[in-house]
């Protein structure tokens, strides 16, 4: 797994590897009013795209991969991913 997170400043599908953000230009006016989404994030194991909120970004909440073949579930922590701990 990608330990830090990669800023991208333009949206190029592309160059969207492992563990690259991208902040959306309409960030915190789609998805739940009290927890809008933010960001695309490239799961930082897979590769996989994925929408996060506000409050993943801010590390408040973990980030779970939506793909069907991996189970990554990590914090975003500034600019590093920090791989949640079993409970």
């Amino acid at each position: 797994m990608v330990a830090e997170l990669n800023l991208l400043s333009e949206w190029i599908p592309e160059q969207m590897s492992p563990g690259t953000l991208f902040v959306l230009e309409n960030a915190g006016e789609v998805g739940e009013q009290d927890d809008p989404y933010w960001a695309v994030l490239a799961c930082p194991e897979c590769g996989t795209l994925g929408l996060v909120t506000r409050r993943q970004i801010n590390g408040f909440i973990p980030v779970i991969c939506g793909s069907d073949k991996c189970s990554a579930q990590f914090f975003m922590k500034d600019d590093n991913v920090v791989v949640r701990r079993p409970s």
